[in-house]
């Protein structure tokens, strides 16, 4: 039976493995069927031994990258050799240098050293430690308020509270009550959101009006007095109106300011003046009305006058002739406590300033609008805090 031989081609012959198996043993593998087993073995050998080669070099290559990686990151760590710390002090220099100067020698062994020119042709002025919050230095005005209970006291108090806490700061409300101390009136003054002190007239038992006005005024002058505040002084009552012009005009007087006063005429029907003719600040007259009242040496109203806080604990430094204490009299006539008040202050007109300048413009009105004899409504409990009411029948 014939056979059929099939070659294999030349070039299986020439043909090399990397794992070292000649071409020839292949072409023998291949040659008869009798040594199919021998050519099993052999190939699993060849594939376990390249398996194994490619497996060690791989891991080789993972052990070199990892030392590698290590030796980095410990040099890194641990620099070697000197660094250089002071290269922000030599490359980077701000300081502004004179340039260089030649110093000759003249004839007389002298030295002739030019002028020196830093190169800036104006300087920056140097900003205050103030000027940075955009600060604005303005006088103190210090504000006295007698107060009573009464029923409206709530409203004026929270009427003149709220005008104050709209005038620029400093200012001081000074508000005195007689004895003893109301919580509603303290109550007021810690909302109302200005800079305040509570004060009480002690041991003055007094019931009339004008006793009352006095006494208190003179506890808050004490006040000021005693600690030595330094500001425009300012007697407001509650029950007047102001506008705030007054309040910033009070920080431009330097001893004693006056302008003219409106209020109502005792029958209500028309308005008054009362204050100073001015010609520009200088004053040199004064607006009156009533006759009782030509008797006056100054035609001023309490709240048509303000003047510094220092004339009270520092006469000295105005040259005033009165030792004692000033303050304001009980002891005269209704209507004569101002002007007897202002002589202790001032000697004549030529000490006194006109505000505004001219005293062209009302600043603030004396209306009287306080209702005498009102009463609470029926039915309330009034003892010591107004708060507890109880329901009207």
């Amino acid at each position: 039976m014939a056979s059929i031989r099939r070659t294999l081609s030349p070039a299986y012959h020439d043909r090399s493995y990397q794992n070292g198996v000649a071409s020839a043993q292949s072409h023998k593998l291949f040659s008869t069927n009798n040594n199919s087993g021998k050519y099993s073995s052999s190939t699993a050998t060849v594939a376990a031994a390249s398996v194994y080669l490619r497996r060690k070099g791989f891991r080789r290559s993972l052990y070199r990258c990892m030392l590698f990686f290590i030796l980095g990151l410990l040099l890194g760590i641990f620099p070697f050799g000197h660094v250089d710390n002071d290269i922000n002090k030599h490359d980077f220099s701000f300081e502004m240098k004179p340039p260089h100067v030649n110093v000759q020698l003249d004839t007389n062994d002298n030295f002739a050293i030019p002028a020196v020119s830093l190169g800036v042709d104006q300087t920056i002025p140097q900003l205050d430690r103030f000027s940075r919050f955009d600060y604005v230095e303005r006088r103190q005005v210090i504000v006295i308020t007698p107060t009573y209970n009464r029923a409206l006291q709530a409203y004026f108090l929270n009427r003149l509270g709220q005008v104050l806490r709209l005038v620029q700061p400093p200012l001081l409300w000074i508000v005195v009550e007689m004895t003893p101390a109301s919580a509603e009136t303290a109550e007021i003054l810690r909302k109302i959101g200005v800079m305040y002190r509570h004060l009480v007239c002690v041991n003055k038992n007094n019931t009339n009006v004008k006793d009352r006005g006095v006494h208190q005024r003179n506890v808050g002058l004490e006040h000021i007095e005693r600690h030595r505040l330094d500001g425009i002084v300012y007697f407001a009552d509650d029950d007047n109106v102001y506008s705030l012009q007054l309040f910033e005009s009070l920080r431009n007087i330097s001893r004693f300011g006056t302008w003219p006063v409106a209020m109502l005429a005792q029958s209500k029907n028309k308005a008054i003046l009362e204050g100073p003719v001015c010609n520009a600040s200088r004053v040199i007259g004064w607006h009156t009305n009533e006759k009782s009242k030509k008797l006056r040496r100054f035609h001023v109203d309490m709240s048509g006058f303000a003047f510094n806080s220092t004339i009270l604990w520092d006469p000295k430094r105005w040259n005033s002739p009165f030792s004692n204490p000033i303050r304001q009299l009980d002891t005269v006539k209704e209507g004569f406590q101002e002007t007897t008040f202002i002589e202790q202050v001032v000697q004549d007109e030529s000490q006194m300033e006109g505000v505004p300048p001219g005293c062209s413009r009302i600043l603030n009105w004396h209306l009287h609008m306080d209702a005498h004899g009102l009463v609470y409504p029926r039915g309330w409990l009034l003892q010591k805090n107004l708060d507890v009411v109880l329901p009207i029948k």
